[in-house]
C-alpha cells in the first residue's frame, strides 16, 4: 500500500447539535459523556488515530456561539484520540481585528492535542449559520490558514491545517476564482488539506445505483475543476470532513447503513487517484429521532444514546479500511 492509503483516517463529529438553513437545531436532550465516549471508543476499535470535530466560533462585535460539542475533552482520553478543530469566522461586520490572534492563541491552547485545525465553515455556501456570508471570508480564510500554520510550527506541533468547502455545480460561482486571487505563496505552503462537505442523497436524490458513481464524480470535479482555480495542486490532499445521512419519514435505518458504506467505500476507493487523506462522519446522535426534519436524524444513535445499524457498518468500515489495517498493523475481514 502506499503512504495516501496508509493515512486514510476517519472520525466523527461527536454531538447532537448542528444547525440547518434557518438557525442552531438543539438536542431534545443532553449528550451523556459516558455514553459518547464508550461510542467512540467501540469505533475506534484497534485504530492508532481517531478525530473527534469540534466547533468553535470567532465574533468580536457580537456574541460567538458556544463552542460544540461541549466537554470534549473527556472523549481524548483513548490514546490516538486527538482534535478536528474548526474555526469558524462569524464577525458580521467582516473585521479581522483579533482574528489571527483568536487563530493563533486556539492552536497554542489546545496544543499537542490537535489533529488538525480548519479555518471557516463553508466558506462558499452563503446560509446564515455558516461563513460563507460573512464579508471578507476569503481574506480572512488565507489570513487564518498562514496565521494557524506559523503557529503549529512555531510550537513543533504535527496539527494539519486546512479549509473546507461544499461541492459547486456552478461554473460561475466566483468563490473559487477570487480565493485563487489572494491564494499566494505563504497561503500554499501553509495549506495541508482541503476539505469536502457533501450529502449525496440528502438534498439531491440520488438512486441506489447510482450513488457510488455520484460519489466519484464529485470528488473527480472537486480535485480537477475546483481547486485548480484557486491555484491549489493536487499534492495538496482532499479530506472528507463532513458527510452524512439521516434517518427519518421515508428513510430507513436499514437505508443509513447501506448509504453509508457506499459512500465511504467510494471516498476510499477514490483514495490514491484524488489523493483522499480521510473520512469524518457527520454525527454521532440524532438531535431529534421523532423529528420531521431532514437535519434531526443524521446520527449513528439516536436521541437516547441507543446505536442504529449504521453504527457497527461505521465501525466495521473503520477496521477494515483504517490505518491499522493498511499499513500491516492489524487483520484484515477475510475477503476483504
Amino acid at each position: 500500500m502506499d503512504d495516501a492509503q496508509r493515512q486514510f483516517r476517519f472520525g466523527i463529529y461527536p454531538g447532537a447539535l448542528l444547525g440547518d438553513e434557518r438557525g442552531i437545531v438543539h438536542p431534545v436532550s443532553p449528550d451523556d459523556p459516558r455514553q459518547v465516549a464508550e461510542a467512540l471508543d467501540a469505533l475506534q476499535g484497534a485504530e492508532p488515530e481517531f478525530l473527534v470535530r469540534v466547533y468553535r466560533s470567532f465574533a468580536s462585535t457580537v456574541a460567538a456561539p458556544e463552542q460544540t460539542p461541549g466537554g470534549w475533552e473527556a472523549y481524548l482520553e483513548r490514546p490516538g484520540r486527538k482534535v478536528d478543530l474548526v474555526l469558524q469566522f462569524r464577525e458580521p461586520t467582516g473585521s479581522r481585528d483579533g482574528w489571527e490572534r483568536y487563530v493563533r492563541g486556539q492552536v497554542r491552547e489546545l496544543g499537542a492535542r490537535l489533529g488538525s485545525v480548519q479555518i471557516c465553515e463553508e466558506p462558499n455556501m452563503d446560509l446564515p449559520v455558516l461563513d460563507g456570508g460573512i464579508p471578507g471570508v476569503r481574506e480572512a480564510l488565507v489570513a487564518g490558514v498562514v496565521a494557524a500554520k506559523e503557529e503549529v510550527r512555531m510550537l513543533g506541533l504535527s496539527a494539519e491545517v486546512g479549509f473546507n468547502a461544499v461541492p459547486s455545480f456552478d461554473p460561475a460561482a466566483p468563490f473559487w476564482d477570487a480565493l485563487g486571487e489572494l491564494a499566494d505563496a505563504r497561503f500554499l505552503d501553509a495549506l495541508d488539506y482541503v476539505g469536502l462537505d457533501f450529502f449525496p442523497d440528502v438534498f439531491r436524490p440520488c438512486p441506489a445505483e447510482r450513488l457510488a458513481d455520484t460519489v466519484a464524480w464529485v470528488l473527480h470535479g472537486f480535485r480537477n475543476t475546483d481547486l485548480p482555480r484557486a491555484g491549489i495542486p493536487a499534492t495538496v490532499p482532499i479530506r472528507i470532513c463532513e458527510n452524512g445521512w439521516p434517518t427519518g419519514a421515508g428513510r430507513s435505518e436499514r437505508e443509513q447503513a447501506r448509504v453509508l458504506e457506499t459512500v465511504v467505500r467510494a471516498v476510499a476507493g477514490q483514495a490514491a487517484a484524488l489523493n483522499v487523506d480521510g473520512y469524518t462522519l457527520f454525527a454521532l446522535r440524532d438531535a431529534d429521532s421523532r423529528g420531521d426534519s431532514l437535519f434531526h436524524g443524521f446520527g449513528l444513535l439516536r436521541d437516547d444514546h441507543t446505536r442504529k445499524e449504521a453504527f457497527d457498518a461505521y465501525r466495521r468500515l473503520i477496521a477494515e479500511l483504517g490505518p491499522s489495517t493498511r499499513s500491516g498493523g492489524g487483520s484484515r475481514p477475510a475477503g476483504s
